[in-house]
């Protein structure tokens, strides 16, 4: 019952009404919030939507606006009667006249003025409940329900939001550390949800934080970041307001990132870490890794200068997982593991904006109900989602320079993933799919064929840089010429030449010292001698001497093996390397030795057969990686020989460009691969197991995994 203590009568008799907008004037700085059923009404009966609002509109502009902006009128004058023979009446407020009176709220010059007395008593220490308050107005959750499941009568309303944020935006120079906690509900309260006009009123509000208050900026960066990635459950619906969709939410957020970093162009410097932060985490979903890396791409357009750092984040992230999906899988059959990868649609990573809750709480208790080998593979595939998903969106970014672009932007955009490519893939053993951006975008153009050539060389060559480098680059370098469907054969004679002349000049270094195979001491040698083996399998037509003349690899297929010949130099190489001492036929993959010693024996180019039964006397009970050689663990290793050789490890047959094989981002390199072609005539049998050793159609594993101890006759 509401008491009025104030009744006169004027002249004529009539009781004087009471004036809600005075009582409210007079109340506390929190306007008297409305019930869920007139916040809806007042999101639908908007009469001043403030539609051409842009970010540079001053507070004073809207605090002119009338108290109706954004609330609802009431739908009837309420009258108040009372006995002619009393002065004085308790009576009861209908719901209308309840109604009455939260729709007329205070103006924003009004609660400008409450704020700004808030403010200062709390910075001055006098009295903080006025500041509480307005803290709670944007702390309160705008879903909370009462008893009867119904939205609380005392949330706060649009306008309400609208003027004290208009309020804090007037007092922002104020809210130095003492009001962190104001600021933290500000930056943490649900606004992504509310309507076009708010939207650009808080961004106003986080520019000119940041930009007062120095230290506010790694905070609303965070805050900002964290809407990167996946949305969480119920983001941009709340009651009131119409849905706002994936898509609008992330065009917010990078609305609000353009304008704080247009502010402050130094805020870059901290924006990159805390980006990097942000990153979702190993376990977190493949929706969440596409989705943050995708928007990590947008930042660069208007943040270029992060441009170097957020690639080389994804690179990192991207090599990270590439490299647990090798590993997990040789955990696995290979059966299982080609289930996996054909399991996986290329459709797979296009996530829609909104998923069902539903369907996501019955994906996690079908995942708890799994056994230990079912997660692993479910591991494995929501890592290949994942990955595909995050290099296909490499893949999008560096391709208008290459495909549109001049010859400078072109080779910019090489630079780049050439850095990449030696401070992060390159000494990253097991990498499978990560490099691949290199060798599509690198067969572009001759020009750029030989940039990334080139610089496989010169690591090779340069002794300066690690032994696992250098043979990784001559892996790099073999699998690239020998799989490249866009490398000439002129640039294949190229290589090889190069690479023989350096497989020569270690050979006369080594040989005198050598007492037999020993990859530890001679790494180079090996690596340089087994990418000479694989560039041949591959490419042997274009080493012939009638590719020289002109003829086709069609025309050469055509000719008898008696009318194949090779130049001097090929055969050579090849053939002094082979009969020396340091025997690269016992330390070399056994898969490429053994096709190896049937294509040279049938083209007539060397009979190595003798040197392989000779190597089968060697026993080593023992091969490890060249991954393992940086090891120290592993420098002592226990070997058994039947001769008296001091003998090493042996290569694996990892050749980073064998047949790419995540079902969605593929779609890249359709016609950049040389595929595996028999030689006309070989046995059909024995093609076939060639096939499989060599053409690695499901992953370098299928090469790695033959390497293992040779057995006597």
């Amino acid at each position: 019952m509401v008491s009025f203590a104030t009744a006169a009568r004027n002249p004529a008799g009539a009781i004087k009404s009471v004036n809600p907008t005075k009582m409210l004037a007079t109340s506390s700085p929190v306007p008297i919030l409305k019930n869920s059923k007139t916040n809806s009404a007042a999101a639908a009966g908007v009469k001043h939507k403030l539609a051409d609002m842009d970010l540079s509109l001053s507070p004073s502009s809207s605090a002119a606006s009338d108290v109706s902006d954004g609330t609802p009128s009431p739908r009837k004058r309420a009258r108040v009667q009372f006995d002619k023979d009393v002065e004085m009446r308790e009576a009861s407020w209908s719901g209308q006249e309840k109604e009455m009176a939260v729709s007329v709220e205070k103006s924003a010059a009004v609660v400008r003025e409450e704020v700004r007395r808030a403010i200062q008593r709390h910075v001055s220490g006098t009295d903080s409940e006025a500041y509480d308050r307005i803290k709670e107005i944007f702390s309160v959750d705008p879903r909370r329900r009462d008893e009867d499941g119904l939205l609380s009568e005392d949330l706060p309303t649009h306008t309400t939001l609208k003027h004290h944020l208009l309020g804090l935006l007037s007092n922002v120079a104020s809210l130095d550390r003492t009001c962190n906690g104001l600021v933290n509900a500000v930056l943490h309260s649900e606004w992504l949800g509310r309507d076009e006009p708010y939207i650009k009123l808080y961004i106003r509000f986080l520019g000119n934080l940041a930009a007062a208050q120095g230290s506010y900026l790694g905070s609303v960066l965070k805050m900002l970041a964290n809407h990167l990635g996946e949305i969480p459950k119920g983001t941009g619906k709340l009651p009131g307001y119409a849905p706002v969709q994936a898509a609008e939410i992330y065009s917010r957020t990078h609305m609000a990132l353009r304008h704080v970093m247009q502010l402050i162009p130094s805020g870059s410097g901290t924006l990159s870490p805390i980006l990097s932060m942000q990153f979702p985490f190993d376990t977190d979903s493949a929706k969440a890794n596409i989705a943050y890396t995708r928007n990590l791409l947008k930042v660069i357009s208007y943040a270029p200068e992060l441009q170097a750092d957020i690639l080389a984040l994804i690179t990192e992230k991207v090599v990270k997982i590439d490299v647990q999906i090798q590993v997990d899988m040789e955990d696995i059959e290979d059966e299982v593991g080609e289930d996996v990868l054909h399991a996986v649609s290329p459709e797979a990573t296009m996530f829609e904006d909104d998923e069902d809750e539903d369907d996501d709480n019955a994906s996690v208790a079908s995942e708890d109900s799994l056994d230990v080998e079912s997660r692993r593979v479910k591991t494995i595939k929501d890592n290949i989602l994942k990955l595909d998903g995050m290099i296909d969106s490499l893949f999008e970014y560096y391709a208008p320079p290459f495909i549109t672009g001049t010859l400078d932007d072109k080779e910019n955009a090489l630079d780049l993933l050439l850095s990449h490519f030696q401070s992060i893939i390159l000494p990253t053993y097991r990498s499978r799919h990560s490099q691949f951006l290199l060798f599509h975008f690198s067969q572009s153009s001759p020009i750029l064929v030989d940039r990334f050539a080139a610089t496989c060389v010169q690591l090779i060559f340069n002794k300066m840089q690690p032994g696992i480098l250098r043979q990784s680059a001559a892996a790099y370098l073999a699998s690239f010429v020998a799989r490249g469907a866009h490398i000439s054969g002129e640039v294949v004679r190229d290589v090889f030449d190069l690479l023989g002349t350096h497989l020569n000049n270690l050979r006369l270094d080594y040989e005198a010292t050598c007492r037999g195979p020993d990859l530890r001491r001679y790494g180079p040698f090996y690596s340089t001698a087994q990418a000479l083996l694989y560039i041949f399998c591959f490419r042997w037509r274009d080493l012939t001497t009638a590719a020289m003349e002109g003829d086709t690899p069609e025309q050469i297929d055509e000719l008898e093996p008696e009318e194949i010949t090779f130049p001097p130099s090929v055969k050579e190489v090849l053939h002094q390397a082979i009969h020396s001492k340091l025997n690269p036929l016992k330390v070399c993959s056994p898969a490429i030795v053994s096709e190896f010693a049937r294509m040279a024996q049938h083209l007539n180019f060397m009979y190595v057969f003798s040197i392989l039964e000779t190597n089968k006397r060697l026993r080593v009970s023992s091969f490890r990686s060249i991954s393992a050689m940086a090891d120290p663990r592993f420098s002592h290793v226990e070997r058994e020989t039947r001769a008296g050789d001091d003998l090493g490890y042996q290569l694996d047959a990892y050749f980073p460009f064998d047949p790419y094989q995540l079902p969605r981002s593929r779609r890249w390199l359709e016609n950049d691969y040389v595929h595996w072609r028999g030689i006309p005539g070989m046995d059909d049998q024995d093609e076939d197991d060639s096939d499989s050793d060599l053409d690695g159609s499901e992953s370098e594993g299928d090469l790695s995994d033959v390497t293992g101890t040779d057995e006597d006759d």
